[in-house]
Parts: C-alpha cells; sequence; structure tokens
C-alpha cells in the first residue's frame, strides 16, 4: 500500500493486487460491503493517519478506481464539515459517499522523463518494447496494453519502482496531452539512450 497527500484534505492511496491478495481480498470484492472491506478501508486510514497526520472524522468522498492490471487507486476526500463536526461524533463515525470507476488501460504516470530512460533499461532485458508516451500538466504518461509478454503482475511491479498509476483516462491524455512517442516507446527511449 503507498499513500501520499494531494492536498490538506484529500489523498490518494494505491493498492496493488498483492496488497489484496494478502488481505484475502480481490477486486470484485470492494464492491461488497463485507468485514474484510471494512477491516481494509480502517487499515488505510490508520497508515494515513500515522504516515501522513490524515485524520478523518465524519463524511468523506472516497473514489476508487479499479485499473485493470495495476491495482486500484483510492481517493479520499474530507468533507469540510469533518472539520466543524469533529466534536459531534465518536472516532468510530465515518461516513462515506463512494464513486467506483474501473480503467482497462495500464497507464503508469513519471516525474521526469529520466525515469522512463532508466525503466526502459529494465523492460528491453524483458523483451517489453510497446507504449505510447503522453507529455500532461508537466508529467509523463506510459500507456501500455496487456498483450505484453511478461506476467502482467510483474510488469507492473516493475513499472511502479519508477513511477505511479495514473487515474487519468486515455482519452484525456491523447486529447489534452502532447503525443512524445506513438509507438513502441520503450523500444525507442532504449535505443536512443542505452545504445548510443
Amino acid at each position: 500500500m503507498r499513500l501520499e497527500r494531494l492536498n490538506y484534505d484529500k489523498i490518494k492511496i494505491f493498492l496493488t493486487t498483492d496488497d489484496l491478495r494478502d488481505r484475502g481480498l480481490t477486486k470484485e470484492d470492494l464492491w461488497k460491503d463485507s468485514l474484510k472491506v471494512h477491516q481494509l478501508f480502517r487499515d488505510m486510514m490508520n497508515e494515513a493517519s500515522a504516515e501522513l497526520g490524515f485524520e478523518v472524522h465524519g463524511p468523506i468522498a472516497v473514489e476508487v478506481y479499479s485499473l485493470h492490471a495495476q491495482g486500484m487507486v483510492v481517493i479520499v476526500t474530507k468533507s469540510l464539515e469533518s472539520e466543524e463536526s469533529e466534536n459531534d461524533f465518536s472516532d468510530e463515525y465515518i461516513e462515506m459517499q463512494v464513486k467506483v470507476d474501473e480503467s482497462y488501460d495500464i497507464i503508469f504516470e513519471f516525474e521526469t522523463f529520466e525515469a522512463l530512460i532508466q525503466l526502459s533499461r529494465y523492460t528491453f532485458r524483458q523483451n517489453i518494447h510497446d507504449g505510447m508516451v503522453i507529455y500532461f500538466e508537466g508529467h509523463y504518461f506510459l500507456l501500455l496494453n496487456d498483450e505484453q509478454p511478461v506476467d502482467i503482475d510483474n510488469l507492473v511491479s516493475i513499472l511502479a519502482e519508477f513511477g505511479s498509476p495514473s487515474t487519468l483516462t486515455v482519452h484525456r491524455l491523447k486529447e489534452y496531452g502532447k503525443i512524445i512517442l506513438q509507438e513502441n516507446a520503450l523500444k525507442e527511449i532504449y535505443h536512443h539512450f542505452w545504445e548510443s
């Protein structure tokens, strides 16, 4: 589980399929209202409190994005009311509004192009040459299809070492971003930076 504070009242939590499996859950289980799901959410909020100082009391909005092979991204936003009404409820009270979305694309976000250069060294060895690179809002995005010659879970693990899964859609990136490499992006990057 990886946590990131987006701003004062919003955090992003990335759960890999391994994180879910370790807790005896699948992505399909998250759509159910079960004790395991409640425990997972409680664990996420405890970790967010310990790591980021993100305290939740009262109403919150939860957006869950199921990323085809990567796992899940959960965006948790505190309601403004939660600060004002903190004393009105016990510590156990959390009211959630949940929005669920699912993506079948493998999209990772990278802070720098250098991260993509370093990634290409590993992916080339794994015979992964595909991909499209798009520049959007100061970040680089790598789009891959799930028909790769390696196990998708292993691929996602490699990608996660260099970047973060993105909840942006392919359509938004293609429409508003600048396409840097249209096809075979990882192969092109490798050839330009490692074979010269």
